[in-house]
């Protein structure tokens, strides 16, 4: 999909991104430019809400317990 720039420096978000990104009216944007990409990621109303779900399948108490013991084994050997 590709977009051009006003001379205000608008632009328009194609409808099939703002409806899979759920971006509605008063949605904030945030740029994010490391000095090749530049992404714009949506800022959710609710953060807490808008993870629920992200980590399905990756079995992450799994991983956090691993990483606590990790940290306790450091611990007792310092």
């Amino acid at each position: 999909m590709q977009t051009a720039v006003t001379k205000r420096g608008q632009t328009v978000i194609p409808a099939p991104i703002r409806k899979r990104y759920h971006i509605d009216t008063g949605v904030q944007l945030v740029w994010l430019d490391d000095g090749e990409i530049i992404r714009v990621v949506p800022v959710a109303g609710d953060p807490i809400e808008s993870l629920r779900g992200r980590a399905r399948g990756k079995k992450m108490v799994e991983h956090l317990l691993a990483e606590r013991k990790k940290d306790l084994d450091l611990d007792y050997r310092q």
